[in-house]
C-alpha cells in the first residue's frame, strides 16, 4: 500500500464544507406510501375523510355511479371575518376516481346561491392545481379551509332563477262564458231581451316624462331596500322573482273588532309597481274566511285601501304633505283595518238601503242629519262663541311613523299594535334606537367624523376621563349605556359624582352623538367606545366595534359583505344650559390663533424633526396643555410661561403626519423616530461598520483591508 503524502505548502487539516451541487437522482427517498392506498386509492382516502369528520353521512349515487358523502366543515381560522358556523359540504365522489374529479357541493341555506358558486368553483381550482401533484381529498378539503376566506370575498357570481306559473286565466274566461251562455238561456226561456251595445269611454293612458321616470325608479329603489331590511327576516315575509309583489306580515291593531271572515288574516300581499309612486300600490288579503261574503268584504277593503293610499301619494306634493313609506303604509293599515272594515260596512249597508228604500227616503234621511249637524252647530257656537274651530289639515292624518291622528283619533290610541317587526319587539314594543332628546348637559360631538359606507353610528357603550370637581383628579368611567346612572367616586378624595348618558344618532347631517349628564365631575376625554354602524348599503345593524379618537375602524357587513370604514378624528364637549343654546366661547376678547404649521403629509419636518437639545428625536409633540407644537420640553418650556403636561399626540419628522403617541416607530410611514446607538460591535455587518467607532473588543477594528490573503514576495 502506497503511503498518501500532501504536497508542499498544503495543510493536513481536512475542513466540512456545504455541498452546493444538487443531489442525485438515486440518492432521493421517496416518501413512503401506505399499501392500501396503493391497492385501492379510492377507499383509502374516503376512510380518510371518515376518520377525519365522525359525523358525516354516506349515501350512494343514484345508478351506482358514485358515493356522496356530506360533513360539516368548521373553518379554523381563529380570525374568520363571516358570520358562518360550519359550511355544509356534499362531496360527489365517482366511482372511477381519481380518474375522474370529485366534484363539491355547498348547502348551506344561510349562504346565497352567488357566494355558494363561488365556493364550488374554488374547490375546481384546487382539484385542478393538485391534479398533477396527487393530492387526496383530505389535502382538498383542508386546502378550502384555508382559501374558504378568499372565495367569499370574491364578487357574487351571477345567478338565474326559473319559476313556473301555470296560467289559469283561459280556464277563467271559459267557466265565466258557460255562465253568461246559462243565464242567456234562462232569459230566453222566459221572454226575448233585446241587448244593446254597450260603448265602452275610451280612457287614454297616462303618460310621464323621463325625469319623473328616473325619481320615481330611485325612489321605489330606496323605498324597496327599506322595506326587505326592515321585514326581510321575518316569518312571513316573501319576495317575488320580478320584485314586484312582497308578502308581509300583519298584525292588526285590534284583531278582535274585526268580523269573522278577518280575524285570521296574517298576511298581506303588497303590490308594488315599477313606476311607484307614479302607479298606485294595490294590496291583497291573505287567509280570508267565510267563502263569498268573506272574499266581497275583502275586496272592498283592498278598494278601499288602494283608493285611500293614491290619495296620501298625491297629496305628498303638496305644501303640507309629508312623504310616506312602504313600511308607514303597512303600519298604517295594521291599525287602521278595523276603521276601514267599519267604513266599507257603512257602504254596503248604504248601497243596500238606497236599492230597497228609493232615493227619496236617502234624501230625506240625510237633508235630516244635516239639519241635527247644523243645530248642533249652532248650539256649540252660542256655548262657545270666543272659540274658532279650525279644521284639521287631511295630510296631517299620517305621520313619520306611518300612524293616522284624524277621525279615526277618537280611538283609543293607548291599544299595541301594528305591524310585526322585529321578533325581539324592538318595534313592537318600543325602538332600541334613541329618541328625541332634551337639550341639555355636555354634548359630545365629532366635529370631523368620516363616514364610509355607513348610514348611521351609534355609541352603545361609552367610556370617558372625567374629572373631579373638588381635587380635578382625572378618573375613568367606563359600560355607560342609554340612559343609564353611573355612580362612583373619585381615587384621591373619595368624593362621590354620577354620569348619565343619553344617545344620540350620528349621521352625514349631525355629528352629535348624544349628552352626558355629570354631577360632582367635568368631561375630559373619550376613552376607548363600543360604536354600532348601520351599513349604508343594506341598512343592516353591524356588531359593536371598539375605537377611539384617531383610530380608522374597517370592517365587513355581515348581511351584504359591503365594505364600511369610520374614523374620529377629533372629540369636543360643549356645555349646554336648560333652555338655552349652546355656550359658545364670548365674541368679544382675544381670540386663540389657529396654528398653521404648513406642513405637507409625505414630507420630512425641517431638520427631520430633531432640535438643540435632542439631536436624535425625529418627531414634534402636541401638549396637551396647550395643544401647541414643539419639538421637545425644553423648547416648549422656554417659549411658553407654564409648566408642560404630557403630550399625547405628536408628529412624525420622516412623513409629517400627526397622529397618536408612539415609543418607537411612526404608524403611518414605519420609520423609528428615535435615533438607536449603535452597541459598537461589527454584529455580522447590520452593526457598527465604521471603525473609528467600534469598540476595542470587536477584531475587525484592527484588521486591515485583505489581511486574510497570503502576502507573496
Amino acid at each position: 500500500m502506497i503511503p498518501h503524502h500532501p504536497k508542499p505548502g498544503t495543510s493536513t487539516t481536512h475542513s466540512t464544507q456545504a455541498v452546493t451541487s444538487p443531489p442525485r437522482p438515486s440518492r432521493v427517498v421517496p416518501k413512503p406510501i401506505p399499501p392500501q392506498q396503493t391497492l385501492d386509492t379510492r377507499t383509502y382516502q374516503i376512510n380518510q375523510l371518515k376518520r377525519r369528520y365522525p359525523s358525516h353521512k354516506e349515501t350512494s349515487l343514484p345508478g351506482g355511479t358514485g358515493t356522496s358523502l356530506s360533513f360539516n366543515l368548521v373553518p379554523s381560522d381563529p380570525d374568520f371575518p363571516f358570520d358562518l358556523p360550519q359550511l355544509e359540504c356534499d362531496l360527489h365522489i365517482p366511482s372511477k376516481y381519481p380518474k375522474s374529479p370529485a366534484k363539491l357541493h355547498v348547502k348551506n341555506s344561510d349562504i346565497p346561491r352567488g357566494f355558494a358558486i363561488n365556493i364550488e368553483k374554488g374547490w375546481d381550482k384546487l382539484v385542478e392545481e393538485r391534479k398533477g401533484g396527487g393530492g387526496t381529498l383530505l389535502s382538498l378539503v383542508n386546502g378550502l379551509d384555508k382559501r374558504l376566506e378568499g372565495f367569499l370575498s370574491e364578487e357574487k357570481a351571477e345567478t338565474v332563477k326559473l319559476t313556473i306559473f301555470k296560467d289559469t286565466r283561459h280556464l277563467d274566461r271559459q267557466r265565466v262564458e258557460e255562465e253568461e251562455e246559462e243565464e242567456e238561456e234562462e232569459v230566453s226561456k222566459t221572454e226575448p231581451v233585446v241587448v244593446t251595445p254597450v260603448r265602452r269611454a275610451y280612457i287614454p293612458l297616462e303618460t310621464f316624462t323621463q325625469a319623473q321616470i328616473a325619481d320615481a325608479k330611485a325612489r321605489r329603489a330606496q323605498e324597496v331596500r327599506q322595506l326587505e331590511a326592515r321585514m326581510g327576516r321575518l316569518q312571513h315575509y316573501h319576495r317575488s322573482s320580478d320584485g314586484i309583489i312582497y308578502t308581509l306580515p300583519l298584525d292588526p291593531k285590534k284583531r278582535a273588532e274585526l268580523p269573522g271572515e278577518l280575524k285570521g288574516v296574517m298576511s298581506v300581499q303588497l303590490v308594488v309597481p315599477l313606476l311607484y309612486p307614479l302607479q298606485n300600490l294595490r294590496v291583497l288579503l291573505n287567509d280570508v274566511e267565510g267563502g263569498k261574503e268573506g272574499e266581497e268584504l275583502a275586496e272592498g277593503l283592498e278598494e278601499l285601501f288602494n283608493r285611500k293610499a293614491g290619495e296620501l301619494v298625491k297629496k305628498e306634493g303638496s305644501e303640507q304633505g309629508e312623504k310616506m313609506g312602504l313600511v308607514a303604509m303597512v303600519n298604517w293599515l295594521a291599525q287602521r283595518i278595523h276603521l276601514l272594515v267599519r267604513e266599507v260596512v257603512r257602504e254596503r249597508e248604504k248601497r243596500r238601503k238606497e236599492g230597497e228604500e228609493g232615493r227619496g227616503k236617502v234624501k230625506e234621511v240625510e237633508v235630516r242629519e244635516a239639519e241635527h249637524a247644523a243645530s248642533v252647530e249652532r248650539v256649540g257656537q252660542v256655548d262657545r262663541g270666543h272659540l274658532h274651530v279650525i279644521p284639521r289639515p287631511p295630510e296631517w292624518g299620517f305621520g313619520d311613523d306611518g300612524t293616522e291622528s284624524s277621525s279615526y283619533d277618537s280611538e283609543d290610541e293607548d291599544d299595541e299594535g301594528g305591524a310585526e317587526l322585529g321578533k325581539d319587539g324592538e318595534e313592537m314594543g318600543g325602538s332600541s334606537l334613541p329618541t328625541r332628546t332634551i337639550e341639555k348637559g355636555t354634548a359630545i360631538l365629532f366635529p370631523s367624523i368620516e363616514l364610509q359606507g355607513i348610514e348611521l353610528l351609534q355609541v352603545s357603550v361609552l367610556s370617558l376621563n372625567v374629572k373631579c370637581d373638588r381635587c380635578k383628579t382625572l378618573n375613568e368611567v367606563t359600560g355607560l349605556k342609554n340612559n343609564l346612572d353611573k355612580a362612583s367616586s373619585c381615587k384621591k378624595c373619595a368624593t362621590a359624582f354620577t354620569v348619565r348618558y343619553r344617545q344620540e344618532l350620528v349621521h352625514m347631517n349631525s355629528t352629535r352623538a348624544g349628552f352626558i349628564d355629570a354631577t360632582g365631575c367635568t368631561v375630559a376625554d373619550l376613552l376607548p367606545s363600543t360604536f354600532v354602524p348601520t351599513c349604508g348599503k343594506c341598512s343592516h345593524p353591524s356588531f359593536g366595534l371598539v375605537s377611539v379618537r384617531g383610530e380608522t375602524t374597517t370592517n365587513i357587513c355581515r348581511e351584504c359583505h359591503a365594505r364600511f370604514a369610520f374614523k374620529i378624528p377629533d372629540v369636543k364637549f360643549l356645555d349646554y344650559a336648560p333652555g338655552m343654546h349652546t355656550r359658545l366661547p364670548p365674541t368679544s376678547g382675544p381670540r386663540r390663533k389657529t396654528e398653521k404649521l404648513g406642513l405637507h403629509a409625505g414630507e420630512p419636518l425641517p431638520e427631520k424633526g430633531s432640535c438643540q437639545h435632542y439631536k436624535k428625536s425625529y418627531r414634534w409633540f402636541r401638549f396637551s396643555c396647550c395643544s401647541k407644537v414643539y419639538p421637545c420640553d425644553k423648547c416648549h418650556d422656554a417659549a411658553e410661561e407654564h409648566i408642560n403636561e404630557w403630550a399625547n399626540r405628536m408628529i412624525c419628522g420622516w412623513c409629517s403626519r400627526e397622529q397618536n403617541y408612539s415609543v418607537e416607530s411612526c404608524a403611518f410611514c414605519g420609520r423609528s423616530v428615535i435615533g438607536k446607538r449603535g452597541s459598537g460591535y461589527w454584529e455580522g455587518g447590520k452593526g457598527t461598520r465604521d471603525k473609528r467607532l467600534m469598540r476595542r473588543g470587536d477584531k475587525r477594528k484592527y484588521r486591515r483591508v485583505g489581511g486574510g490573503e497570503t502576502r507573496k514576495d
